[in-house]
């Protein structure tokens, strides 16, 4: 009886003298050597693994899946086989689970898969969204074109994320930061005074005892604080996860908050015509578009509005018009794709709406950091400030008293 082919995980020394590592499938362990000697290499270390892509333990940061789609498509674009690209690409990173992930879509592709079906076996790191084009541009005879487009549209992406994130930086920021100095200031600092009180015969003002109470309170209830709000933010955390009815509550209410409401509607937007001019470009119907387009959204509420205006495209409905009745959208990019859709350049269109929404997102982040700056000496001055006058309010009662 034939045993079953086996993965095995190889390193060994090439004619270069390079150490080199892969995966190769065989029946038996001496194959697999004489395979590499064949090739050359002179095989080291080799053992058995499970069949098929490796199982990943780390996260690979999406910035990470932008960098490895921009290389493939320069390679490809430059005349390199697809297999032998992987090989360049896959000695550029120090993550050795990129490389092994590369590796992997290596092994993938040589056993005779196309390279969307070798991404879709990873939907960890490649959504629907980036295998749909991918197979577009494979159907197409253009996958080096599609990929950088993918890459054009990971890289904005990322970038746009990265404004979010320096927005909501500063408010968690001056949470934090107010909370430490407080917390400090009530268990070190106010214990200090309240022995000097404790000779003082006359009552303390209401603020004093106030302020003397809650530092009681940290001081011996500190750790039930400290868990009830890890056992809340683990709470919310889940509950986000797998509750579609608070996902939407959480999301709409984001939408309603001044400032950060604002600026991630725009994020949306931008996001929405960023996606759906990258897929309706690459050729994909735009019904179908519109479905990988809904798969990508952030937000629950934005999410829901794509797929009843994919459910209004698909019955006759111009998109614009679908874009209307859903209530989200800014005049300004309906009157874009209304455009679009007449002249029969909507991927241009979509794409200029996303261009201005994400120059909005820029404009709001540098607005909110500037805001944010001041507003943390303020609020740190004031809980200071507060907690000096409880303080200091029984020793101006005494020099009154005199």
């Amino acid at each position: 009886m034939t045993n079953a082919a086996t993965t095995y995980a190889w390193e060994g020394i090439n004619r270069q003298g390079r150490r080199v590592s892969g995966q190769t499938v065989s029946h038996d362990l001496a194959r697999v050597k004489a395979q590499l000697r064949q090739q050359g290499i002179c095989p080291g270390r080799v053992r058995k693994q499970s069949a098929g892509l490796p199982s990943l333990a780390a996260p690979i940061k999406p910035a990470e899946i932008a960098l490895f789609t921009r290389q493939l498509a320069t390679l490809l674009k430059a005349g390199i086989a697809l297999l032998q690209a992987f090989d360049v690409i896959s000695e550029g990173f120090d993550n050795r689970h990129m490389y092994r992930l590369v590796k992997g879509l290596k092994q993938e592709i040589g056993a005779g898969n196309t390279l969307a079906s070798a991404l879709r076996k990873q939907p960890r790191y490649f959504d629907d969204l980036y295998c749909n084009l991918v197979a577009a541009g494979e159907q197409a005879g253009a996958l080096e074109t599609l990929l950088e487009r993918v890459a054009d549209h990971l890289e904005k992406s990322e970038r746009l994320k990265a404004r979010i994130k320096k927005a909501m930086t500063y408010p968690i920021a001056v949470i934090v930061v107010a909370s430490l100095v407080s917390s400090l200031l009530l268990i070190h600092v106010v214990p200090q005074f309240q022995n000097l009180f404790a000779s003082v015969d006359s009552e303390l003002p209401g603020f004093t005892l106030y302020v003397i109470a809650l530092s009681e309170f940290l001081q011996q209830a500190w750790w039930m604080l400290a868990l009830s709000l890890g056992a809340g933010g683990l709470g919310l955390r889940r509950a986000y996860r797998v509750s579609p009815g608070f996902r939407h509550w959480l999301d709409a209410g984001l939408l309603k908050a001044p400032l950060a409401g604002t600026l991630l509607k725009k994020s949306a937007v931008a996001r929405y015509a960023r996606t759906l001019s990258t897929t309706f470009a690459a050729g994909v119907p735009l019904v179908q578009a519109l479905d990988s387009v809904a798969a990508a959204a952030s937000n629950q509420l934005f999410k829901q509005a794509i797929e009843h205006m994919r459910h209004d495209v698909s019955t006759g409905m111009p998109l614009n018009r679908a874009m209307a009745a859903s209530g989200l959208f800014p005049g300004m990019a309906i009157q874009m794709t209304a455009i679009g859709e007449e002249s029969g350049t909507l991927e241009h269109m979509l794409e200029k709406v996303a261009s201005h929404y994400e120059s909005d997102v820029d404009t709001l982040v540098d607005q909110l950091t500037s805001l944010m700056e001041p507003l943390i000496m303020v609020v740190l001055g004031g809980i200071v400030g507060a907690l000096v006058i409880a303080l200091y309010l029984p020793v101006f009662q005494l020099g009154t008293a005199f």
